[in-house]
């Protein structure tokens, strides 16, 4: 709530009236380790991971749809727009219920974070997996990411979080 830019991306995404909508994965953790950095500056966001859950439409072009609506909305911005409700076929899962089950199958669990900003201002947070790494400034493979663990550990060197944030630790990585 404190960082501008954000709630606007909060707003534009609330604007579209999704069904069961979220914003997560770096869209908060980048934040949360930046401010427990003390970083002045944001870290740039190479995506804004938008969320939702609509069994009646599971088309790619509606997503594209909506990435269109959000870039008319916000020129410039990364937007990156995902029905949970069709993911399930590109992870080879079984069909999953809502977006908070969506994100039970992520793989580590300082990304596994989304926020929701509801009518009231209130913001909503989605951690199925809780926030105690996120805080901690740790990441470790949710069950998911233990029975893919080579795949955890593949995506942890190419994003190197550590790099970005000293502080960080992440299990797998030395």
């Amino acid at each position: 709530l404190s960082d501008p830019d954000r709630l606007s991306m909060l707003d534009a995404v609330r604007s579209l009236a999704l069904p069961d909508w979220a914003v997560g994965a770096g869209f908060v953790r980048s934040a949360v380790w930046d401010h427990l950095h003390g970083f002045t500056e944001s870290t740039p966001l190479r995506d804004i991971d938008v969320l939702y859950f609509d069994p009646k439409d599971l088309s790619p072009e509606r997503e594209e749809g909506i990435e269109q609506q959000l870039t008319a909305a916000m020129p410039g911005l990364p937007w990156s727009v995902r029905n949970q409700a069709r993911m399930h076929l590109r992870n080879g899962d079984d069909s999953y219920h809502d977006t908070e089950d969506a994100m039970r199958y992520w793989l580590e669990t300082a990304t596994c974070v989304a926020v929701r900003l509801e009518a009231d201002g209130r913001v909503t947070v989605i951690a199925p997996y809780g926030l105690e790494d996120l805080l901690a400034l740790r990441s470790g493979p949710t069950p998911r990411g233990r029975e893919r663990y080579s795949a955890y550990l593949e995506r942890m060197r190419v994003k190197n979080w550590p790099a970005r944030w000293p502080r960080v630790r992440v299990e797998g990585l030395r």
